[in-house]
């Protein structure tokens, strides 16, 4: 490489770990707070020297100023901070399921420390977490994440900053799917809630001197334990589908 050449492809370079470093920073999985820091500057560095090559092409020429070049960067690094607070909201669908299942199996006052979340949140909710971060390993979809690292050079060019509509767009719709989707996946919990409330009701109402209370919470408890179960398949299932469906978005 002649030497007046290198100017321009340390900037490349660093225009290419703005957007990667900042993605890897927040991205599910590769991002967590668990992995130690030293781990995921490596990676962001090891990613940005691979997609450099092959993005090399969409970048844009060394700016003869110093504010074009700083504004480049800026703005390399809100396009990484939005898709991974887009790709972080969306897997938080999964603490909102953890929260419906834990309340409607009595066990709403359990909370526990979050080490995706970094807080405190429900049982069920942790455990989610914790399942879905490892199907994600085990599944390859850190594979899928990565090649959408790449291919965000062809939707959202870095020459030109996206808009804050663009943005706005993003993450609220990361958000409502997120909802959305957390729902989902508890509906068979929201089902199993209305039947059993509405047992202990008539029961109640056929058999007054029986304690229902003192029934009911023991056995809510283990009924839920029983439909987590039984369900727990299909509601990781249907979570990949729809991260997967996420994240493939970003691909040409």
């Amino acid at each position: 490489m002649p030497l007046d050449l290198l100017p321009s492809e340390i900037f490349a370079y660093f225009l290419v770990f703005a957007r990667v470093g900042s993605l890897v920073m927040l991205l599910p999985a590769l991002g967590e707070t668990s992995v130690p820091v030293p781990v995921r500057l490596s990676l962001a560095l090891v990613l940005s020297f691979v997609i450099l090559p092959l993005v090399r092409d969409s970048l844009p020429a060394l700016p003869a100023d110093l504010w074009p070049m700083t504004t480049l960067l800026v703005g390399e690094i809100l396009v990484g901070l939005v898709i991974g607070i887009s790709a972080r909201i969306f897997v938080s669908a999964l603490h909102v399921a953890g929260m419906v299942i834990a309340y409607q199996a009595g066990l709403g006052a359990a909370m526990a420390f979050d080490p995706v979340q970094s807080a405190q949140g429900a049982l069920f909710g942790t455990f989610l977490m914790l399942v879905g971060v490892t199907l994600i390993f085990a599944t390859g979809l850190h594979y899928v994440m990565i090649a959408a690292m790449r291919d965000s050079y062809s939707l959202l060019n870095p020459a030109q900053i996206p808009g804050a509509d663009q943005f706005a767009r993003l993450v609220v719709g990361a958000v409502a799917r997120s909802f959305r989707i957390g729902i989902e996946m508890a509906a068979p919990f929201l089902v199993y809630g209305l039947v059993f409330n509405i047992g202990l009701g008539l029961i109640a109402r056929l058999m007054p001197q029986l304690q229902v209370f003192f029934i009911a919470m023991p056995l809510n408890i283990v009924l839920g334990f029983a439909v987590l179960l039984v369900s727990i398949g299909g509601i990781m299932g249907w979570f990949l589908a729809h991260f997967e469906d996420f994240i493939t978005q970003f691909l040409r």
